[in-house]
């Protein structure tokens, strides 16, 4: 049974490492399962033993990717949950940096945005439990509603995450960047665009 587990999961692999690959060289719309079973040496019939087509092959990726990210975050959590570490943050580009190919896939939009929707709504729903318990523990209410809060959080990191990743090699380090968005968060755009003290009227308008 374990040999066969082992052959079932480098199968998967195999046809997850065949679907990014083509995806980034041809775009998701222009591949086909056919290609998919071509470029990973495997049979049709096995693709169909495991999905129906490459739409759900795809929506795997995501949710391995996600799985995974969940695990290496789990830890973190509770610390974040008290104060501002960084710490989540950092972790996601370092395993971005791992699945350099997959993310890059699923942050373009490939699919139709779908794979793309789903992880920016885990993140979303995970930034949203870390932020709730966070003003829990603090004994302070959110100001603004806690789903436009978690989803411009997200959305940064997203942005960032894309630009960082596409560019080869990245232009920061994984640990610099987390600490910009970091900065960013506790201060804000006023302050990270070079001002000082509270914007004016001004300011404001523009």
């Amino acid at each position: 049974m374990a040999t066969e587990d082992r052959r079932v999961r480098r199968t998967k692999r195999l046809l997850r490492d065949a679907l990014v690959s083509l995806a980034l060289e041809r775009g998701y719309s222009a591949v086909t399962v056919e290609d998919v079973t071509e470029r990973a040496d495997v049979g049709r019939a096995t693709f169909y033993t495991h999905y129906t087509d490459k739409d759900e092959l795809l929506g795997q990726i995501v949710a391995d990717l996600g799985e995974d990210l969940k695990e290496r975050l789990r830890p973190l959590v509770s610390d974040s949950s008290v104060g501002f570490t960084g710490k989540p943050v950092l972790e996601m580009f370092r395993h971005a940096a791992e699945e350099r190919d997959a993310y890059r896939v699923v942050l373009r939009g490939e699919g139709d945005g779908r794979a793309l929707r789903r992880f920016v709504d885990e993140r979303t729903a995970l930034a949203a439990q870390i932020f709730s318990a966070r003003s829990a523990a603090n004994g302070v209410t959110p100001r603004i509603d806690m789903e436009v809060l978690s989803r411009a959080w997200v959305g940064e990191q997203v942005a960032v995450l894309q630009w960082w990743l596409e560019s080869d090699p990245p232009p920061l380090t994984p640990e610099a960047v987390t600490e910009m968005l970091l900065e960013l968060s506790l201060r804000g755009r006023y302050w990270a665009s070079g001002f000082d003290g509270s914007p004016s009227s001004d300011d404001r308008t523009t």
